[in-house]
């Protein structure tokens, strides 16, 4: 009776986990991988082959690369849409103004100039490295210790610090893009809301933040690793192991622009109060979300899943050629030991 309850949890999964409960499990060894066909993770689609591994896996060496390539695949997409971000950020606050993407862009364009769209680029790029260190170095680890089941507790507790890390920049960055006249740099404007606002003007905004990158980071994690296993199941034509590395990016960069659009809707509500929150002096999260109401917090939509499309998409495929070029290795293998599967009734 017990075993049959565990195979309908596992059956009902949508995510293939084989257990929802907090709990380390033991792989087998290599040699009773390979005689019971249990194959290594294919999920990221640009894996390096066991025999050109550069560094072990789970090593310090290995969460530190990792790490980098986070701030490079973070820090660089953010600062390089900064120009959509701005305008998304503006019809967000103001939208009677910029009523839409091309308005946005042509007021900014014709009040502040072709330098006006760049306002906050480095907040945004300070800010998103420090949070693609955490988020990418710390997801890798905890995927590590509880494997495929938690890809969804694993992104949301690597978020959770890495938006700590952020929240400071953030602010500032929505300050600037929003305040026309208040700051013109960071370098002006961390100093004039700490002397406003004291700390809190930094991290007031900490808990809609995480109200929208959790979601955001685990729909990002999650939708990515099951989509590239769909695309190289049912689109492409041959065996990931026969793909060259090239051909591997391409699927990354696909399944990362398709599980960016679901990143933007389920996280755009909560990104709207950061952005009027961060903007405005004193005002409070469920203050600006009894002010935007229903459809206020849908402002600003399309420009961000065309953003966040763009940067996720871009994110993975930087983060995976970052581990390709330092021929690092994947995680160890998600499948269920196979004592485990015949426990629950999984194979004859």
């Amino acid at each position: 009776m017990y075993p049959n309850s565990l195979t309908q949890l596992t059956r009902a999964n949508p995510f293939s986990a084989p257990l929802f409960t907090l709990q380390k499990v033991e792989e087998p060894s290599q040699s009773l991988a390979a005689e019971h066909g249990l194959s290594k993770r294919t999920l990221a689609a640009a894996a390096v082959a066991d025999s050109d591994i550069s560094y072990e896996f789970g090593s310090m060496k290995y969460y530190a690369l990792c790490g980098f390539g986070g701030i490079l695949s973070c820090g660089i997409t953010h600062t390089a849409v900064v120009p959509l971000d701005l305008v998304k950020c503006r019809l967000q606050v103001d939208p009677d103004k910029y009523k839409s993407i091309f308005k946005g862009f042509s007021i900014t364009i014709k009040e502040d100039g072709m330098r006006g769209l760049a306002k906050g680029w480095a907040p945004t790029f300070i800010g998103y490295s420090m949070q693609g260190l955490c988020k990418f170095g710390f997801y890798e680890e905890n995927t590590y210790l509880w494997r495929t089941s938690l890809y969804l507790a694993a992104s949301a507790s690597a978020e959770f610090f890495a938006d700590i890390a952020l929240a400071p920049m953030e602010a500032c960055k929505v300050r600037i893009q929003t305040c026309p006249g208040y700051a013109s740099n960071l370098r002006q404007c961390a100093p004039k809301m700490f002397a406003e606002e004291g700390i809190w003007a930094f991290y007031k905004g900490v808990v809609p933040l995480w109200m929208r990158q959790i979601p955001y980071t685990m729909m990002k994690f999650a939708c990515f690793e099951r989509t590239v296993e769909l695309l190289y199941k049912h689109v492409v034509p041959k065996p990931r192991a026969e793909c060259s590395k090239s051909e591997q990016l391409v699927v990354t960069f696909v399944a990362g622009y398709i599980a960016g659009v679901f990143c933007a809707i389920v996280s755009h509500p909560a990104d709207s109060v950061v952005s009027v929150l961060n903007k405005e002096s004193g005002s409070s999260a469920i203050g600006v979300l009894k002010k935007l109401g229903p459809k206020g917090v849908w402002k600003g939509l399309v420009a961000r899943i065309i953003m966040i499309g763009t940067l996720t998409a871009l994110q993975w495929f930087i983060y995976d050629s970052v581990k390709v070029y330092f021929r690092l290795p994947r995680p160890p293998p998600p499948e269920m030991p196979e004592s485990l599967k015949k426990k629950l009734g999984l194979t004859e």
